[in-house]
């Protein structure tokens, strides 16, 4: 008896798909391997289209001023480079200026870190004294050794940044292709279905763009808010740096779950050159808990939840899932892919009960 062979539907086009359990094992671990080893190029692309979709009602609305969509597509792009470039002037010098004062800062720290290394040795002394006696008499401790510890850490450190500065550089001209030739991109996409699907497949593409567009715009307002809120804040209780510390404690605070935890760290590190007690560090916690709730519970849902319908299992998962294939940056692409995963199961027959579990 002939097995069928399954057929997906996606905007009435059909492709057919294995019937082999082995075979979709297999093609679901090369996809895995390719996103793996090809980080660097997936996460750049990416991210030229995620600031393509947040740019592209600008480019628009310049081209209804009789501006050519290329010269408007130039214009936005050198305009954020702009940005770009003066925020990271201003935070250069920021570190610089915090960099020179360190000294004021790595004292209490110091003192701190040897207060709790001394109670841990402390716990190890008491936890050896419960243990069992050396009864191998003369046995000989196994030594193990690294060659040159600093230079593959160093190696590794500068592999990192060699990508992060390759990918950065590559993002402006795809950005700038992206946006001057997003006609004939969509033109050239419609034709590779029959002309009876075509409205099918616009209204899906449509609804891949306004999630995309919700997340990155929403998601760029809660951080606004969230950057301001704990500036003033850190600026109101006298920290020093309040600006420095304040953006990346609300950068930090949007990470889900993680991100109120890594926000603590900042004021933490600045705050042990001025507070002596620990009352002053519990209101900060305090406060940065506060603020988390708010964004999670309000923010976040307000201004991002109208269109990205994912329930809290479905972005744990995402999280876990696209954090250990491309770390930090999967941590940050992990909920617009999973959302654009859940816009395309909605038009996919036989994936729809998946869509529906993914904002259930």
């Amino acid at each position: 008896m002939e097995t069928q062979t399954p057929i997906v539907s996606v905007a009435n086009a059909t492709f057919r798909l294995p019937n082999s359990a082995s075979a979709r094992i297999i093609a679901a671990g090369i996809v895995i391997a390719f996103l793996h080893f090809a980080s660097s190029v997936v996460v750049t692309l990416l991210v030229a289209v995620l600031l393509a979709y947040f740019l592209d009602p600008i480019v628009t609305w310049l081209e209804d001023w009789h501006i050519p969509r290329a010269l408007g597509a130039f214009m936005v792009v050198m305009f954020v480079i702009g940005i770009f470039v003066a925020v990271g002037w201003v935070l250069v010098s920021k570190i610089d200026s915090f960099s020179a004062n360190w000294a004021k800062f790595s004292v209490p720290l110091h003192k701190v870190t040897t207060a709790v290394e001394t109670r841990l040795e402390g716990i190890e002394a008491h936890v050896s004294e419960i243990g069992p006696g050396d009864n191998a008499v003369g046995s000989k401790a196994l030594q193990i050794t690294e060659s040159h510890p600093f230079r593959s850490v160093l190696f590794e450190r500068l592999s990192g940044l060699y990508e992060v500065v390759l990918g950065a550089t590559f993002i402006p001209f795809l950005l700038f292709f992206m946006l001057a030739a997003k006609r004939q991109v969509w033109h050239a996409t419609m034709q590779l279905f029959p002309a009876t699907q075509r409205t099918q497949v616009k209204q899906t593409l449509t609804d891949v763009s306004d999630v995309l567009r919700s997340y990155v715009v929403g998601t760029s307002m809660v951080a606004v808010t969230l950057v301001l809120a704990s500036w003033l804040f850190f600026w109101a209780i006298g920290l020093d740096y309040s600006f420095l510390t304040g953006l990346v404690a609300g950068l930090l605070n949007l990470v889900p779950y993680l991100g109120v935890v890594l926000s603590f760290v900042p004021p933490t590190l600045v705050g042990l050159g001025k507070f002596n007690t620990v009352g002053p560090f519990l209101g900060i916690y305090a406060m940065l808990m506060f603020l988390h709730l708010i964004t999670a519970n309000v923010l976040f849902p307000a201004m991002v939840g109208k269109r990205v319908h994912l329930n809290a299992l479905a972005v744990t998962v995402a999280l876990l899932f696209w954090g250990w294939i491309w770390g930090a940056a999967g941590l940050i692409l992990a909920i617009p892919i999973t959302a654009t995963i859940k816009v395309l199961c909605d038009n996919i027959e036989t994936c729809q009960p998946i869509g529906r579990w993914l904002g259930a």
